[in-house]
């Protein structure tokens, strides 16, 4: 195996297939960076990409630390405009990933493989697979795979209510749910689309166009080189410089919303554990550890970090599935997940459908924030996996992208989700359905056996998949602002795996806390939404111009 921060592949304008047009840029890579030091700190940063970014990112910070009541204001407006004004949007583009990776998959371009015809996978399926997960849904699940079919159950079963205005007040999905049993099957299908196919699509566009471009074309890993058939030689200027720009904001806050989301649990989970407090001081201390112990992960570069981390969290997570499935109603979730996912199915038209819903709520409440979070997501993972994908053929890319995740999530829900809803249904067991969203896995957990044992490994897995997300995160902005030079100086990968913590601080620590992350991470997934629809086009054109 290879170290990508030293990899092997050939530099911009160097191909494996140079009969194609694309391969006539002129531009090397790193040509306008700024190379120097500052005292014993050496730094190779794009100009302005970096300079932008970074300014941006500190006046952002201080805004919010010094007017915490104005910016809250700021981010509310901003979170009810995107929500209520673009949910079709967001809805609609995540259809047209979806659509786009299926048709890929069944098509000639399928062939075609990532790095040109010789080239060979660097990273067994098992290392690929768990970097895989873990950079791309790690916290997200913990955080929202017993809590999400609870509530999306509840609801359901609650039915419908209508306000004064005909507009309806409930946050139930679709139409609610006249039984028990459908409300289930409801409740499921909706977890389970919020972390299938669409997310996946999503990460695999962007991973895809990534890959391609920069194996096959040559081009440096950066996500302005996918728009090279689109823009041609501009892209090295301002229509460049403003997709990197808007792909460093949305993978900042993105990942911030992640790590806040991941300090609040694991606060919640020592609370109950060892009797923490749960405050945003705690929080703030979590974040300050687990950020540290991230920037070491980050030094230590992607084979001796980031691999390693995400297979322990794998083996962690396995762990902790077989024993859900063991000491909770087995009996019951084993056959369930066949049927959650025949639900899923049924469901999934409606669910995905961006116009003529009645379930204002569900839809822009959840999905539409889903699907900015995860578009917001897509430069670091979409980065991330198309470092570690070369030597796949698209056809192995996108099915192993696209459908093997969505498999796992599927199980993960059924499993953990069926678990919970079997407590309340089935042994009247409400202290789950009572408890607070952070604190539900561990309150599950509690009604089986060693629920200490299991708790604690809850909350190391939550760290675990805080720390790597954190450190793929700092490693893929790092490539962005460095111009897609992936062995750029440690101490820039340091400041980015920083900034990330600061930024969970100081927006937790704003009069909004949850609401505040949430509404920055819809924000900056909006404009990148345009960007990566724009990018369809530019992965479409690229693989047909591809000899097969």
């Amino acid at each position: 195996m290879t170290d990508l921060h030293n990899s092997d592949r050939p530099p911009a304008g160097v191909l494996d297939s140079p009969s194609d047009e694309l391969a006539d840029s002129d531009y090397s890579l790193g040509q306008d960076n700024i190379e120097g030091k500052l005292g014993p700190i050496g730094f190779d940063i794009h100009n302005p990409v970096f300079a932008i970014s970074a300014l941006t990112v500190v006046a952002f910070v201080a805004y919010t630390l010094f007017l915490p009541e104005q910016a809250n204001s700021v981010f509310s407006l901003l979170f009810s405009t995107v929500t209520k004004g673009f949910d079709w949007f967001f809805i609609g583009s995540a259809d047209i990933f979806v659509i786009l990776c299926l048709v890929l998959v069944v098509s000639p371009y399928g062939k075609i493989r990532l790095g040109g015809k010789e080239a060979t996978p660097e990273f067994s399926y098992m290392s690929w697979f768990s970097m895989l997960f873990a950079a791309g849904m790690g916290i997200g699940l913990m955080f929202y795979g017993v809590s999400e079919p609870i509530s999306h159950f509840s609801s359901a079963l609650g039915g419908t209510t209508v306000g004064a205005d005909g507009v309806r007040t409930d946050w139930a999905p679709l139409g609610a749910a006249a039984t028990q049993e459908e409300a289930i099957r409801l409740g499921m299908a909706a977890s389970i689309f919020h972390w299938g196919l669409h997310p996946w699509a999503i990460y695999a566009v962007v991973g895809l166009s990534l890959a391609f471009f920069s194996y096959n074309r040559g081009l440096p890993l950066t996500i302005r080189s996918a728009f090279y058939p689109i823009f041609g030689e501009r892209v090295w200027g301002w229509p460049g410089h403003i997709i990197d720009i808007l792909a460093v904001f949305a993978t900042l806050f993105g990942l911030a919303t992640s790590l806040g989301l991941g300090a609040v649990q694991a606060n919640s989970g020592f609370n109950k554990l060892f009797g923490m407090p749960i405050d945003s001081t705690w929080q703030v201390i979590l974040i300050t550890g687990i950020t540290a112990v991230a920037l070491v992960s980050v030094v230590r570069g992607l084979e001796a970090g980031v691999k390693l981390l995400s297979e322990i969290n794998m083996g962690l997570a396995v762990l902790l599935v077989m024993f859900v499935v063991i000491a909770g109603p087995s009996m019951i979730l084993l056959p369930d997940v066949l049927n959650y996912l025949g639900a899923y199915l049924q469901y999934l038209p409606a669910l995905s459908s961006p116009v003529g819903r009645e379930d204002v709520n569900f839809m822009q409440g959840w999905t539409s924030f889903y699907w900015a979070w995860w578009i917001s997501w897509s430069p670091f993972v979409g980065m991330f996996i198309a470092r570690v994908s070369r030597g796949r053929t698209v056809r192995e890319f996108l099915v192993s992208v696209l459908l093997i995740p969505s498999l796992v999530c599927v199980l993960w829900m059924s499993i953990f989700g069926g678990a919970a809803i079997s407590q309340i249904v089935n042994d009247g067991y409400t202290a789950v359905q009572q408890a607070a969203l952070p604190v539900q896995l561990f309150t599950m957990l509690d009604a089986m056996p060693w629920a200490t044992i299991t708790s604690f490994v809850g909350i190391v897995l939550v760290i675990v998949f805080f720390v790597t997300s954190s450190d793929s995160g700092s490693l893929v902005i790092d490539t962005i602002a460095a111009g897609g030079k992936v062995d750029a100086p440690a101490p820039q990968r340091v400041f980015w795996c920083l900034f990330e913590g600061l930024i969970a601080i100081v927006l937790l620590l704003s009069a909004g806390g949850l609401k505040s992350l949430q509404s920055m991470v819809i924000s900056t997934g909006l404009p990148f939404t345009i960007v990566l629809l724009i990018m369809c086009v530019a992965i479409w054109r690229g693989l047909a111009s591809e000899p097969r």
